[in-house]
């Protein structure tokens, strides 16, 4: 990354922060994101998936029973390419799909004990990795990394 010529001041706080300042900051978080997600990817890969499948594998774990379209809500993509997605990983037996009693329309979806086994070990991986962040960054770091991340997502989604 190319020195930004900031102030030490401007570099103490976003709100002063110039353009260089904002692209650095934008090109941390595709270097993070990229070094997040690389070893899950290689993980995924040793089965066919991608991050789609992450994604899915993600959220109905930590929402077991979710109705399909709370996924698409969450995950903000078309019913084909979840439909694909979700497809792959009922046929290779991760994930469980049930219709609802009470509504035929409606599908629940939860994670087999092979999806729980995947997505426990594609979390372990990027929780550590966050957890060694957090130590070296400290508690008061931690605290304004979330604020910063929390009012980057489209304000609809915060609460989620």
């Amino acid at each position: 990354m190319a020195d930004t010529g900031l102030s030490a001041k401007q570099s103490a706080d976003p709100l002063l922060q110039s353009d260089a300042g904002l692209r650095q900051a934008v090109e941390l978080l595709f270097f993070a994101y990229r070094d997040f997600t690389g070893e899950a990817d290689a993980l995924l890969a040793t089965f066919g998936f991608g991050r789609a499948h992450h994604r899915v594998i993600y959220f109905v774990g930590r929402h077991p029973g979710m109705a399909v379209s709370e996924l698409l809500g969450i995950l903000k993509i078309t019913k084909q390419s979840l439909s694909r997605v979700l497809g792959q990983l009922i046929d290779d037996g991760f994930i469980l799909q049930r219709t609802d009693a009470a509504d035929l329309r409606r599908r629940h979806l939860y994670l087999t004990t092979k999806g729980a086994d995947l997505e426990r070990r594609l979390s372990e991986r990027q929780s550590q990795r966050i957890m060694r962040a957090y130590q070296d960054a400290g508690a008061d770091a931690v605290q304004g990394f979330r604020a910063v991340l929390r009012a980057i997502i489209n304000e609809e989604d915060r609460a989620r």
